[in-house]
């Protein structure tokens, strides 16, 4: 894929993700953090375009919110935990029904654990205990909503583009 089409994807990616974050925030004070709907955004993006690109989109676009939602002390932790995300996530995408939703799953589970161990090192166990259920639920939104919303977004990248992620792949490892 041409560096300039990667930046592109990547960067409305990121911007989508930083969006679903932040509008929909409900706070959880234990930890001082807050339940949002960005994973559906991590999951479908990743899914739908690859693990670079949904690496990065759910890195920096999870990391851009909690800086400008307030929630500075977070930014380093989201960056690593989201990115890791939406790598796990693209990794799996266009591999079939079982192995996205497998792979989905691995990836925000990948993310409650992330989470659990900082909110534990930095608040408490008991902190990190209260924050596991809007944790849990993020999840299952990236799962019910990001599966099928991958689905999609391939076909409107596919018709807007004429290309599909596996035609790209696919000429990029015969390039290499």
């Amino acid at each position: 894929m041409p560096e300039s089409k990667w930046a592109a994807l990547a960067g409305l990616g990121a911007a989508l993700v930083a969006a679903a974050t932040y509008v929909v925030q409900v706070p959880v004070p234990a930890t001082r953090g807050y339940i949002n709907l960005g994973d559906t955004l991590v999951i479908a993006w990743a899914l739908a375009m690859g693990p670079s690109i949904g690496g990065f989109a759910g890195g920096v676009g999870s990391a851009l919110a909690d800086l400008i939602g307030g929630y500075p002390h977070w930014v380093p932790f989201t960056l690593v935990i989201k990115g890791i995300e939406g790598a796990i996530a693209g990794i799996s995408g266009r591999r079939g029904r079982w192995i996205e939703l497998l792979g989905a799953a691995l990836a925000v589970g990948e993310m409650v654990l992330g989470y659990f161990v900082v909110e534990t090192m930095l608040y408490g166990f008991g902190a990190a205990l209260a924050e596991l259920p809007g944790n849990l639920l993020q999840a299952a939104s990236g799962l019910l909503v990001g599966i099928p919303l991958a689905r999609a977004l391939r076909r409107v990248v596919s018709t807007l583009t004429g290309e599909s992620y596996v035609d790209n792949l696919l000429e990029a490892l015969s390039e290499s």
